[in-house]
């Protein structure tokens, strides 16, 4: 299978402090992983490396074929979307969804070119595919968490991106909000042309089925991986979180309680 994503013996520091060591993860053509980390565990420093955003200090990084340090990363990052609640805070809060839609082609905050028709129709298709296509006109301001949330993600496939992050994509919303969210994410998984999707979160409910494969950091190592299926049991769980946990099967998704 093709490779989308490699981590070879990464390990990262900043200030004497060992973020990460020694990851070894890949990613190939077809899968959806979730990554599963409790807050500060190491994930959004991944993340970081895999847009370029900063270095490691040992080990090799490849994305989409290409070997970090050989490649101009700004490239690099025209094919990765990624989806994070600190960009709602950037975003002109006027502006109407379809042009923050639009922007995420130009990878811009605001839109400072002429808008073809052909990108209007897009914003409206990618729109309707998330299942907020009622949301075309009005400001982005007025909208809710969930459907903010909605616009992102679709600003992110505006520019056709080979990978897709989904940072914590559900924070702040509510129950009913997040499990819309999470089915527009579920549909938007299945379709053929899907890009490549990590998930990243630390709520065992929200991997969803198609997330086939899950990433378990702690303390910036990788604890375990492989298919979801293996990794979400009770025993595994029970051994990452250092605690006992109970886990309870509910339309092909974990939900987890403490005795």
């Amino acid at each position: 299978m093709e490779t989308v994503i490699r981590l070879e013996q990464v390990s990262y520091r900043r200030e004497q402090i060992e973020i990460l060591k020694n990851i070894n993860w890949t990613v190939r053509k077809g899968e959806h992983w979730a990554l599963l980390g409790l807050n500060g565990s190491g994930k959004t420093t991944i993340l970081d490396l895999i847009n370029g955003y900063i270095w490691p200090t040992l080990g090799k990084i490849s994305v989409l074929g290409e070997l970090y340090g050989s490649v101009d990363v700004r490239e690099m990052r025209k094919q990765i979307g990624w989806v994070s609640s600190s960009l709602q805070e950037r975003l002109h809060s006027n502006d109407k969804t379809q042009n923050i839609v639009i922007s995420g082609k130009h990878a811009s905050i605001g839109l400072y070119e002429k808008i073809t028709e052909q990108e209007v129709e897009q914003a409206r298709s990618l729109m309707n595919q998330l299942g907020c296509s009622h949301l075309f006109g009005r400001s982005y301001q007025t909208c809710s968490q969930g459907e903010k949330q909605k616009i992102l993600i679709a600003r992110a496939l505006m520019a056709a991106p080979k990978i897709l992050i989904l940072d914590e994509a559900t924070n702040g919303l509510d129950f009913l909000s997040r499990e819309s969210l999470l089915a527009s994410i579920q549909q938007l998984a299945e379709q053929p042309d899907s890009p490549t999707i990590l998930y990243v979160t630390h709520h065992i409910e929200e991997i969803m089925p198609v997330f086939n494969q899950t990433l378990m950091i702690r303390r910036g190592e990788v604890f375990r991986q492989g298919p979801s299926t293996e990794i979400l049991m009770k025993d595994t769980l029970s051994s990452f979180f250092e605690t006992p946990i109970q886990v309870q099967r509910l339309n092909n998704r974990a939900w987890i309680s403490i005795p």
